[in-house]
């Protein structure tokens, strides 16, 4: 593996090595320092394209086909046990509905990429703001529950694709359909070819609501001298914070390529005392409205058998787990529960499962108490912005590294209770008691959301002078 793992960082190195010998052409999204997009609007230009060998490519593409053989034994017994052989392999390998394949040279097209829900749900404003301004906008997403979660969103008004393996043939095939303006990556998921792909035909890639952990940038530090010419093919990042906005640098992006910007996720937290839907998932799972309710969201393998144990005894419990394969682990901890995906229809034991994809704001709707799930154990957190904006009373645990300042600036702000495992119960039922409590932590959540909201109208701004920039 330490071998395959070398020769595809050589090949990317080789990759931007040949890129920057060929022919220029006007330069990057610049600006003199890192700071935040709305404090100044400095013209943006482009970066020469890429004039990369075949040979180089192709030393890519051995380096992930002898990494795919050789791992198979654990990626294919893993899609198995989870059902996802019958994955879009045609998408995967860069094959689109022929519907969304680009006729017209006419008009703007945004290729906006997403991997998973959480992404996906962070997106929604942006795509709603491009396509009021004219854009054609294409969400291409990873995974096969972020797929479904898009086309619901989009699907009515906008192409959404699967975004395709990083294989030269795979990209070249899905760019060569899509033929975007400018792609716009959220949070990372920076590739070796697709990037190459991308300068080879002068598309500007950017970075949108920029987000890199520690673990992360410790990771690629191993091989920083071959990594850091990867990142020099992205053109801008949106960074959420200062501390995000530094790794970036560590990484080879330049300073001034690099602005702050917030993040969009606090954008999409919907201030609102209901929702569409609420009611309807109440009644027909039988929660009874008389009883207080606890919806315990994303959860994790571990944490169900925690949440069940903290939850006082008369007080309903929801769980729904983060992932589709974590469902019958979840229904196994919580004995005796109604589950969603079968239709039934209350408990005796006070206890449901939601079971399904979409759902998860109408039941944090619904809740007196929210506990986010993730950051129990050894994962790294979900977002808790959604159930403080829907005006319940949230509980998150100590693992939150990938929503750290998130986090710190709600437990700070007296919006949100951070708690360890073994407190947990306490907490949950000191906030049942209390109403009061609840309020007042809604109420400071919800001032929190408010102050930091404002990153997606700055994104879209990015994405527009990028557009600009190349025309000129």
């Amino acid at each position: 593996m330490v071998c395959i793992s070398s020769v595809f960082i050589v090949a990317d190195a080789a990759l931007v090595s040949s890129a920057s010998s060929g022919n220029s052409r006007s330069s990057v999204l610049q600006k003199p320092q890192v700071r935040c997009l709305q404090e100044n609007g400095s013209n943006k230009t482009l970066q020469p394209p890429s004039h990369t060998l075949p040979a180089m490519r192709w030393l890519v593409d051995l380096a992930y086909v002898s990494a795919m053989l050789v791992s198979s034994p654990v990626w294919l017994t893993r899609m198995i046990r989870r059902g996802r052989l019958r994955s879009d392999w045609r998408g995967r390998f860069g094959r689109v509905p022929p519907n969304a394949a680009r006729t017209s040279e006419s008009g703007s097209r945004v290729l906006l990429h997403a991997v998973s829900v959480g992404e996906v749900n962070a997106i929604r404003g942006l795509v709603a703001t491009l396509s009021a301004s004219g854009h054609d906008v294409v969400v291409a997403v990873t995974t096969d529950t972020g797929f479904r979660r898009a086309s619901a969103l989009f699907g009515q008004r906008h192409h959404v694709v699967r975004y395709p393996l990083d294989l030269s043939w795979s990209v070249n095939r899905f760019l060569q359909f899509i033929k975007p303006d400018v792609v716009a990556l959220v949070e990372l998921e920076v590739w070796p070819n697709f990037t190459s792909a991308c300068r080879r035909r002068s598309v500007p890639v950017l970075i949108i609501n920029g987000r890199l952990t520690m673990r992360s940038v410790r990771r690629y530090g191993r091989f920083a001298p071959f990594i850091r010419p990867m990142f020099r093919r992205v053109e801008w990042v949106g960074a959420q914070d200062q501390a995000i906005a530094d790794r970036f640098m560590q990484l080879g992006i330049p300073a001034e390529q690099i602005e702050v910007t917030g993040n969009m996720k606090w954008d999409n937290a919907r201030l609102a005392e209901g929702i569409d839907g609420s009611d309807q998932l109440r009644e027909a799972m039988g929660i009874d409205p008389g009883r207080q309710l606890v919806v315990a969201g994303s959860t994790a393998p571990g944490e169900h058998e925690l949440i069940r144990d903290a939850v006082p005894e008369g007080c309903q419990l929801l769980c729904a787990p983060r992932r589709p394969e974590w469902f019958d682990g979840a229904a196994e901890a919580l004995e005796g529960c109604a589950r969603r995906s079968r239709g039934e229809q209350g408990s005796s034991t006070g206890r449901f499962l939601l079971d399904t994809i979409g759902e998860l704001s109408q039941a944090y709707a619904i809740a007196d108490v929210v506990i986010v799930g993730r950051s129990f154990g050894s994962l790294h957190g979900s977002d808790v912005t959604e159930p403080i904006g829907l005006g319940a009373a949230t509980i998150v645990g100590p693992s939150v590294s990938d929503f750290s300042s998130m986090v710190q600036l709600l437990v700070e702000s007296g919006g949100l209770v951070q708690v360890a495992g073994d407190e947990l119960g306490k907490v949950v039922s000191d906030l049942l008691a209390d109403e009061g409590s609840r309020r007042e932590l809604v109420q400071q959540g919800r001032a929190a959301i408010r102050s930091q909201q404002g990153a997606t109208e700055r994104f879209a701004a990015a994405i527009e002078a990028a557009l600009a920039a190349s025309r000129s």
